[in-house]
């Protein structure tokens, strides 16, 4: 059976996303990979098991595209209200919160936000499917 280990994303400039990804989600690095022209980064927390890879390329000024094809990073909170309002005090203008429903029942609530890169990320209340 195949373990997920990491999501990798491409990012502009490191230190921005190293800001965020500890402020929204309290990611650290576990690992930074420095090589000539380029670095690899390996976030995570211990509530993790999967790890965040930033991958950072030297002299990139144009910034990533994100095609058709990525959707989002979705992470699981307690306390859905507290985590929108530190993002907003941060300054990341999170979406504002939603409920989606199924058959009558609350499914989801959530919000999305978006990193220095525009990677959305979907915080989602710790409920039903979504633990």
């Amino acid at each position: 059976m195949a373990k997920i280990i990491h999501s990798m994303i491409r990012v502009k400039d490191l230190q921005p996303s190293l800001t965020f990804y500890k402020q929204a989600l309290d990611l650290d690095i576990a690992e930074q990979l420095d090589f000539d022209g380029f670095s690899l980064v390996y976030l995570r927390n211990e509530e993790n098991d999967m790890e965040l890879e930033l991958t950072w390329n030297e002299g990139t000024e144009e910034p990533y595209t994100h095609g058709s094809g990525y959707g989002h990073i979705a992470v699981a909170v307690e306390d859905l209200e507290t985590e929108h309002n530190k993002l907003t005090e941060f300054g990341y203008e999170p979406a504002e919160i939603k409920e989606f429903f199924r058959d009558g029942q609350l499914l989801a609530k959530f919000f999305f936000v978006q990193d220095p890169d525009g990677y959305k990320i979907e915080f989602l209340w710790r409920h039903g499917r979504y633990q």
